[in-house]
């Protein structure tokens, strides 16, 4: 039976109108009727074209490429909502946008994780729900609930369903790790690490690998996959060192620059990703596998309107 609750509300920017079609279809219901578009001077209007009068509104966007255009639909809609007596606002933030920005590395950089979180709240935001944030720590940015949802799962079941002989998973850098335990425990196989330095950044280079990988199939985990430079020198390291076969997995398929170039010429055989971020036509090349997040979203969206625990949907 289809799930239809008439105070439960799914809106959508144009970040991924798809994702959110497809989370609104889990959840029985329709995408509400609004319009998100430019005036001739390129400022975003947005008009909601039905009552949200007491209403549970969750909106579905991602702050990716282009991450400014996106933030900004984002921070409109959530005004407009709450201006026309929303009860409760849920901004779905799939992928984080400017989460990597999250402390200061050198004298005056700013902390822009935490400038939009601050945004994001003055908005009129009453929650937050995201995805493998860049650092954990994020949440603590937001002075309202965040529930942080792992992609992990959701790439474990699928290399459980694959059967892969022999399986070692690696962290590309130390501070992966945990995430890479975490996949590793899920489908029960050791782990490995890559010590790399990255002289700046964008650009990184192999150290050595902390770990067994002779004649194993080795699974890369990331949370982003963005010049794939870590990724690629990272898979022919691993093969230099006796790996059998490598595959390279992610939440967060970024893919700018030369990502998708590098992708295709490195000796990667499958490169698993989610549907946080949409894949225009010249990124969806051959070795890509897609994962949809919406039945999580959807799950988390049904408990979060419904006041019960998110954690649960993890425990194992």
């Amino acid at each position: 039976m289809p799930i239809y609750r008439t105070k439960l509300k799914i809106f959508s920017g144009n970040a991924n109108r798809a994702l959110a079609e497809e989370i609104a279809e889990y959840l029985g219901v329709s995408v509400g009727a609004a319009s998100v578009s430019k005036f001739s001077d390129g400022e975003i209007q947005v008009k909601i074209n039905e009552s949200v009068r007491g209403a549970d509104i969750f909106v579905i966007q991602p702050t990716c490429y282009p991450a400014n255009d996106h933030i900004m639909e984002l921070l409109i809609l959530v005004d407009a909502l709450r201006r026309a007596s929303a009860k409760r606002i849920t901004a779905v933030i799939p992928y984080y946008g400017y989460a990597r920005q999250d402390r200061k590395t050198r004298a005056r950089d700013p902390i822009t994780a935490k400038l939009i979180a601050n945004i994001l709240t003055a908005s009129g935001a009453n929650r937050v729900v995201t995805m493998d944030l860049h650092a954990g720590q994020i949440q603590g940015f937001f002075d309202i609930p965040v529930d942080h949802l792992p992609g992990v799962p959701i790439i474990a079941e699928y290399f459980l369903n694959k059967g892969l002989e022999n399986p070692v998973v690696v962290s590309p850098d130390l501070g992966g790790v945990t995430r890479a335990r975490d996949l590793a425990e899920r489908i029960g196989a050791p782990i490995a690490i890559i010590d790399k330095r990255r002289p700046e950044p964008n650009v990184a280079e192999v150290m050595h690998i902390i770990g067994d990988v002779k004649g194993k199939s080795v699974i890369m985990i990331d949370d982003i996959i963005d010049t794939a430079g870590t990724i690629t020198m990272g898979a022919e390291a691993l093969l230099e060192r006796g790996a059998k076969e490598v595959y390279a997995c992610c939440t967060h398929p970024v893919l700018s620059g030369p990502a998708v170039e590098r992708l295709k010429k490195s000796p990667i055989k499958e490169v698993v990703v989610t549907n946080t971020i949409p894949l225009p036509p010249e990124k969806n090349f051959d070795k890509i596998k897609v994962l949809s997040v919406a039945p999580l979203l959807g799950e988390a969206i049904i408990r979060i309107h419904e006041d019960l625990s998110v954690s649960k949907l993890f425990d194992t």
